[in-house]
């Protein structure tokens, strides 16, 4: 796990809220290795949220610089960016995400239809994906005929469909049941562990949190990392 896979270096980064300003991060540095496994845990409004937006390239810092799979990714184009994204990164939300007028197995080939994959090539990776989280089954099911797990369960499959380098995760289990909750968690170690992906999970939950490798903490703007125990 010695190549690192993410870094942000002096970044810093604020809001206009009325007449005040807001500041989230201040020269923020964080390095994350490839295959790493991170859950970041903080207060309301510590800036967690903020992080994988800055990360997933959704929101630009106002300074320093953000490196995602050798790219600096603050500097490119919408267009580039929007490329970089599809290509190196997935998303999972707390609330899935996903679309009720399309099957499963056109949700996860939403983010395919940016790239230059023919309609077979597409349909394969569809298939893979589903494949890995236990859903090959409910391909034809419409999001309205599956259970909150199986529905967190295709968002896992959208977000891995182009095979991305980075995972990020916002309260993946927030909606979850305790059960359901514990099957996605063992999902996202599997798909750490086994296919190589670097995760970033921002969660409230202590027990989410254990399945990482690492905790960051995340407070006033700044990290302080704890090491789980074995």
């Amino acid at each position: 796990m010695s190549d690192t896979l993410v870094r942000l270096a002096h970044v810093s980064k604020g809001f206009v809220k009325g007449k005040e300003a807001i500041e989230i991060f201040d020269r923020l540095d964080l390095t994350i290795p490839d295959h790493d496994f991170v859950a970041v845990m903080g207060p309301s409004g510590s800036g967690k949220s903020t992080l994988l937006n800055l990360l997933g390239g959704i929101d630009r810092p106002d300074a320093g610089e953000i490196y995602v799979a050798g790219e600096r990714i603050d500097d490119l184009s919408e267009g580039g960016l929007a490329r970089f994204r599809s290509a190196n990164i997935g998303f999972v939300f707390q609330f899935y995400n996903l679309m009720p007028m399309l099957t499963a197995a056109q949700n996860v080939e939403l983010p395919l239809l940016l790239t230059n994959l023919r309609s077979a090539q597409r349909r394969a990776h569809v298939e893979t994906a589903l494949k890995i989280v236990n859903l090959a089954d409910r391909a034809k099911h419409y999001p309205r005929e599956m259970s909150g797990g199986q529905q967190q369960r295709v968002a896992i499959a959208r977000a891995i469909v182009s095979d991305p380098k980075l995972l990020l995760c916002d309260e993946p289990t927030g909606d979850l049941d305790r059960a359901s909750a514990d099957e996605i968690l063992g999902m996202l170690t599997v798909l750490n562990r086994d296919l190589g992906k670097t995760i970033v999970m921002v969660t409230h939950d202590p027990a989410a949190a254990r399945y990482a490798r690492r905790v960051l903490h995340l407070d006033k703007g700044h990290f302080v990392e704890q090491e789980l125990a074995a």
